[in-house]
């Protein structure tokens, strides 16, 4: 089974700011907006690609809660420097992840797999659970892993932790 967001499945990236200045930042919540996830019937495999040129800020993030969305520039000064600064896009333009076991337990499920970012491909595993008629994955990943500098101004005292939290959401699979 092929889901992409046209099906209802979405996929989030949260980032969380650090520094000397981190006052006058924001965390964010991004969203991936191409991507498609391919299911076994059984949920026993899955393979998933992600546009690493398609992820678009969709709000500020306080104590874990939606803020409002950034202003017009800065949302669009955010998703140049995602695509060109962090992601390299033009040279990684794809993202892909790859399970090699899924252990499901009722409504719980543990995905490990190879995930590809950035040019290296490293395991990692993501927690899953069922709930309200979808399943939410999550994962934490370090962006130092995958060779990704975290994105960083004003001589580095206002940054992006090296550490950020990616949630994929898919409804209708049981």
């Amino acid at each position: 089974m092929r889901l992409g967001p046209e099906s209802g499945a979405a996929c989030y990236v949260f980032t969380y700011k650090e520094g000397l200045l981190s006052a006058v930042a924001h965390d964010l919540k991004l969203t991936v907006t191409a991507f498609s996830i391919e299911l076994a019937d059984d949920l026993s495999r899955v393979e998933a690609t992600f546009d690493a040129r398609s992820l678009r800020v969709v709000c500020t993030m306080h104590d874990g809660r939606p803020g409002s969305p950034p202003g017009d520039r800065d949302r669009a000064s955010i998703e140049a420097s995602v695509a060109g600064d962090v992601l390299a896009a033009r040279k990684f333009p794809q993202i892909r992840f790859v399970s090699t076991r899924v252990q499901r337990e009722g409504e719980h499920a543990t995905v490990d797999g190879a995930l590809t970012l950035h040019g290296r491909t490293r395991n990692v595993t993501a927690r899953a659970e069922h709930t309200a008629g979808e399943w939410v994955a999550r994962v934490r990943l370090q962006q130092e892993d995958f060779g990704i500098r975290p994105y960083s101004a004003m001589l580095g005292t206002l940054r992006v932790r090296g550490e950020l939290d990616v949630e994929v959401r898919i409804r209708g699979v049981s």
